[in-house]
């Protein structure tokens, strides 16, 4: 299987493949510690990586909620929806846009990994 994984650099921003899987978990879980969890990740990263895109961006992605008798939780902003959604769409049309010459590269490849290991 090949994929892209797209990073967009901004002037002292960044969001990538790992960002937008943590804000669609989040929006899926209705939790950056469960969002975190699915990705392997320590609670203190997730949070550190959702405050690094709030401040980032002129509306919070992430609102958040402390526990308590009606429990914690977190909800994207109508902004983190449409930031996801536009990152999707982004990464959507540079792999559509790539799709001949990452054909090409792939037909450049060794058949079988197995080949290297023999050598």
């Amino acid at each position: 299987m090949t994929t892209l994984k797209l990073r967009l650099l901004f002037d002292g921003a960044m969001l990538g493949p790992g960002k937008a899987e943590l804000l669609g978990h989040i929006r899926d879980t209705g939790s950056i510690s469960a969002a975190g969890r699915q990705m392997g990740m320590s609670y203190s990263r997730a949070w550190a990586l959702v405050e690094e895109m709030n401040h980032a961006f002129a509306a919070p992605l992430v609102l958040s909620a402390r526990g308590g008798t009606k429990g914690g939780g977190a909800q994207l902003t109508e902004t983190g929806a449409e930031v996801l959604r536009l990152y999707r769409s982004v990464e959507d049309k540079a792999l559509q846009a790539a799709a001949p010459e990452i054909a090409a590269l792939k037909a450049l490849l060794q058949t079988s990994l197995d080949i290297r290991h023999k050598k």
